[in-house]
């Protein structure tokens, strides 16, 4: 008797592009130019390419028609209402202010609201977005619950903020809280979600503290995905209800459009706060575009408004999270250590474990991306030491206990072959594992150093 069906995508291909198989000797020679960083890979020696999944989604026919509609003007574009209608009644906040990509919202927001001085506490670091935070002159505290650091942890909302954390930095700085960052899901920890009951708490103790909550909502529709399925009374829930849900705990966010809503560029900052809005609206003028495209053309917008729309289908969603799980789940199955639970947008690979003969100060998960390419072409990235980057006040690499390799999946691009590929990948790097050996770097650009640093076998 059949105990388990097989389920496939919400969806059929209706355009191909080629991709190559490139030699080892290529792939060698590839790697040394791009000084063993995947970042610094020309795309057509890339086979497999889960280096990110910003940008990287397949957009819909839906999306590519609306990008006809396109009103390129430069002021008051029928585009831009468009797309803050849809932001307005997906996500609920009153106002929004459209930018070239997530960073750009994540600039707007920590030169509105951050002084010198200041503290922001959040569920863990993003690389982005703790620059943004730092070069306004705060300083970012992690206050993510001690399971989020644990790679074999299980904890279902590892995304959670650890209240009794929060409430202390809240209690040690006085005024100089200019908000609290909530990133769902939390990408540095493995895309792990958040609970609504933490974000109740989190809205409730920021509230008796005057304190704003601005959400991270990049990757918010798969967190929602991960709430229906396991936070009592979510059960059945839409994902659409539960992202509105979410939102209306919070003052504002920033997203990059790039991920959750399907589209190739883009973004905005969201608000609720008119006053904070027209001086969001003018620092835009000045960093990205007029308030009214913000550094995005008319048919960015266009696409932008639906794939929103498009993100918050159940189907979607659940094919979406399905896919990360297939390829997670093979790995786990030959013993291959990863992040757990697994998450919603990539595997994260434990390089620590994966590599324990290679010391963290030798970048083991810059080392196992660059492996990982060489064996089959399959372009990965560093979620380490490397990411971490330098304490701003001793100049000494900052050392996480997480030191991941993500592999992430872009929406809607590959199929569950090319899933069997990479997780085989894995798997003989994983036997040869051994062989691997350490880096150091060569170069190191001065801020965000994992997008252009360069390096050599050790």
């Amino acid at each position: 008797m059949l105990q388990k069906r097989s389920w496939a995508e919400p969806f059929r291909i209706k355009m191909v592009e080629s991709v190559r198989m490139t030699s080892p000797e290529e792939r060698l020679r590839a790697m040394e130019e791009a000084g063993y960083n995947t970042f610094l890979l020309r795309s057509r020696d890339v086979y497999i390419d889960l280096l990110t999944d910003s940008g990287t989604s397949a957009m819909s026919d839906r999306q590519w028609a609306a990008m006809m509609l396109g009103d390129e003007a430069y002021a008051g574009s029928e585009s831009f209402y468009r797309m803050e209608e849809a932001v307005q009644r997906r996500y609920g906040y009153k106002h929004v202010i459209p930018t070239h990509q997530g960073r750009g919202a994540e600039h707007i927001i920590s030169k509105l609201l951050i002084r010198p001085g200041d503290v922001v506490p959040g569920n863990m670091y993003f690389t982005t977005t703790r620059l943004h935070q730092e070069l306004a002159g705060a300083r970012f505290v992690d206050v993510i619950i001690g399971e989020a650091h644990d790679p074999a942890s299980l904890h279902p909302f590892k995304g959670d903020v650890d209240l009794a954390k929060l409430e202390q930095v809240l209690v040690e700085n006085p005024g100089k809280v200019p908000y609290v960052s909530v990133a769902a899901t939390v990408n540095m920890a493995g895309g792990q979600p958040i609970s609504m009951a933490n974000m109740r708490a989190v809205r409730e103790l920021t509230s008796r503290h005057g304190v704003r909550v601005i959400l991270d909502a990049t990757r918010i529709a798969e967190n929602a995905f991960f709430i229906q399925e396991r936070e009592a009374g979510y059960e059945g829930r839409p994902i659409a209800e539960i992202v509105l849900e979410m939102c209306n705990l919070t003052d504002g966010c920033t997203m990059s459009a790039k991920k959750d809503p399907l589209a190739n560029i883009g973004g905005f900052l969201a608000l609720n706060d008119r006053e904070l809005t027209e001086l969001a609206q003018n620092l835009l003028v000045i960093y990205e575009g007029l308030h009214t495209y913000g550094g995005m053309s008319g048919r960015d917008m266009e696409a932008v408004a639906v794939g929103i729309d498009e993100s918050l289908q159940d189907d979607h969603i659940r094919a979406r999270v399905g896919q990360v799980r297939y390829l997670g789940e093979k790995m786990l199955g030959w013993g291959i250590p990863l992040v757990q639970p697994i998450g919603g947008h990539g595997i994260f690979l434990d390089a620590k474990a994966f590599l324990p003969h290679v010391p963290q100060a030798q970048y083991p998960a810059q080392a196992l991306a660059a492996a990982l390419y060489l064996d089959s072409g399959i372009r990965s990235m560093e979620r380490g030491v490397v990411s971490a980057g330098r304490d701003p006040e001793t100049g000494l690499d900052r050392m996480p206990r997480l030191e991941l390799v993500r592999l992430t999946i872009p929406r809607r691009v590959y199929t569950q072959a090319h899933m069997d590929v990479t997780a085989e990948t894995a798997l003989a790097v994983f036997e040869g594992r051994e062989q691997i050996r350490g880096l150091r770097m060569t170069y190191e650009p001065k801020h965000l150093r994992f997008f252009q640093a360069r390096f050599e076998p050790v």
